[in-house]
């Protein structure tokens, strides 16, 4: 396993959602990389602090023009 290949699997490493052999080679990468590490470590407090807190409301123009950038990128065409 390489640095590229743990950034791919944060998500599910972070989820334990990982078979067992992927977690294995990802932890034994993680032994002996720093900057992966670190890249772990901080997602994980990223994702608590964030799990703890509460939603903010948007304001109706940023929310507008999220969905109007989605629509554009999802290729869809305006309501």
């Amino acid at each position: 396993m390489n640095c590229n290949s743990v950034i791919r699997e944060l998500s599910d490493y972070l989820d334990s959602d990982l078979e067992l052999a992927v977690k294995q080679e990802l932890e034994r990468h993680l032994a002996d990389c720093e900057d992966c590490r670190l890249v772990v470590d901080q997602t994980r407090k990223t994702v608590e602090i964030f799990c703890g807190s509460e939603p903010l409301e948007l304001p109706a123009d940023v929310r507008s023009r999220l969905h109007e950038a989605l629509r554009r990128k999802a290729g869809a065409r305006p309501i």
